[in-house]
């Protein structure tokens, strides 16, 4: 199903939202609240936010969808660069008739949630940035090198899992490539000026410990280049730290991204009178 006419916001819709040369399954819960739109992790699916949404519940709407080429059902394309990622949010919204949206993003997601509401002030309610989107020069050749080596390694047995949708339909180069390219946009050179001139509100959830692929306290020395950050533009706050590490905080802390995401959402209900 490709959503081609204009949509209810009233009633939940699954389907399949046509972008470039590909298509994205989007899962749109409908309702009259503020729109969530969720951004996942870069090889994540949407799945990863059901604990986050059940927890906010009815009182917003929630969109969620898989990346190119991720998940079970989102279509292979011929670019997957950052550009077509920040694309595919404005694909998705315009899809469902939404205008402007609370974006919340984890990992990779989290740097597009913050490219977005960088380019669109106006569009952007808020933005809640879990575990990602740290202005850290994180990336050299040795790493580069590491990034390569993981991912090949990883692709031996990541075939047998693509059916099942827990793993992407890219091959090593490919993710490798994007993982590189994240490191790229990562640097603070890059993203420190991005962030810098965020006008819209901003809560970051932080994790603790390490991540895939990171060794010793080279994560908690990355999530430290937030109080630069945060020291710079008042509209960004540090909304939590919380206990569990980057892959588990949107299951084990989930209450804290909820949280941040009706802290940003305050004002918006506040001003529609949905406040409850």
């Amino acid at each position: 199903m490709t959503n081609n006419s204009m949509p209810s916001t009233n009633s939940p819709w699954t389907g399949m939202v046509s972008v470039d040369d590909t298509a994205l399954a989007v899962t749109d819960t409908g309702g009259p609240g503020i729109p969530v739109v969720y951004l996942n992790g870069q090889f994540a699916t949407q799945g990863y936010w059901r604990q986050v949404i059940a927890d906010l519940g009815t009182e917003f709407r929630h969109i969620t969808y898989d990346e190119r080429a991720r998940g079970r059902k989102s279509k292979r394309s011929a670019d997957y660069s950052f550009e077509a990622a920040v694309r595919d949010v404005d694909a998705v919204l315009a899809a469902r008739g939404v205008d402007q949206a609370v974006l919340v993003g984890w990992s990779y997601g989290a740097v597009v949630g913050a490219h977005w509401a960088n380019r669109n002030p106006e569009r952007a309610l808020g933005a809640v940035l879990v575990d990602g989107a740290f202005p850290h020069d994180w990336l050299d050749e040795a790493m580069a090198q590491r990034i390569r080596k993981m991912f090949r390694r990883m692709n031996l047995f990541m075939p047998l899992l693509r059916p099942t949708g827990l793993t992407p339909r890219m091959n090593a180069d490919q993710m490798a490539d994007s993982n590189i390219e994240l490191g790229e946009l990562s640097r603070e050179r890059e993203l420190g000026p991005v962030l810098d001139a965020i006008t819209v509100p901003v809560r970051y959830v932080v994790a603790s410990g390490t991540s895939l692929g990171s060794r010793g306290d080279e994560q908690e020395q990355i999530r430290a280049s937030l109080d630069a950050v945060t020291a710079r533009n008042p509209h960004i706050t540090i909304g939590a730290k919380v206990a569990s590490n980057h892959g588990a905080i949107l299951k084990k802390d989930f209450r804290a991204v909820a949280e941040a995401v009706r802290g940003v959402a305050a004002p918006h209900r506040e001003e529609a009178g949905d406040i409850r």
